[in-house]
């Protein structure tokens, strides 16, 4: 059990590691490399069905929010399924969920589970399952101010990080 769960860390840690570098192919490897694996977007109930569906996610956000960053915040594993809180930061350049490129900065935070295959797959993601309030990300692409933006775990976990709303 502790062999499964040390892949498992291994194989996210290697995840957000390319995901903040921009190595598309090497998020891409982490993931089972067929049509089953996928991605959710649990908001905006949106699945991005198979590798392919899950090229096609990052594409899109990548467009979106191309200087985007990511904090860890908190890591849980069990076999089969890791957990990260996380909070990410950047600018939003291109279209959000019928928002236009605003040039506005966000920080929000978001919970990730990574589920994984079984058997020769168990070091590779099937699925990556992301929750996140929405609506706190809309409201700052759209520059709304005076509203409150997350509860700051970045800054919690990590005191010498500083985050700013």
């Amino acid at each position: 059990m502790e062999d499964i769960i040390k892949l498992q860390r291994a194989t996210v840690d290697e995840h957000i590691r390319a995901e903040n570098a921009k190595e598309w192919d090497a998020v891409y490897d982490t993931f089972i490399q067929n049509q089953t694996s996928f991605y959710d977007v649990i908001p905006l109930g949106t699945r991005f069905a198979g590798i392919s569906g899950v090229k096609d996610f990052y594409t899109v956000i990548h467009a979106a929010f191309p200087d985007f960053q990511i904090t860890v915040s908190g890591e849980y594993d069990t076999p089969g399924c890791s957990i990260r809180e996380v909070t990410i930061r950047g600018t939003h350049v291109g279209e959000y969920c019928g928002i236009a490129g605003s040039g506005n900065s966000f920080v929000f935070e978001i919970a990730c589970f990574f589920i994984f295959g079984t058997g020769t797959n168990s070091g590779k993601v099937l699925a990556e399952r992301i929750y996140f309030d929405n609506e706190i990300l809309l409201r700052q692409l759209r520059g709304e101010t005076g509203m409150p933006t997350r509860i700051g775990l970045a800054e919690i976990s990590h005191p010498d990080i500083s985050i700013k709303n």
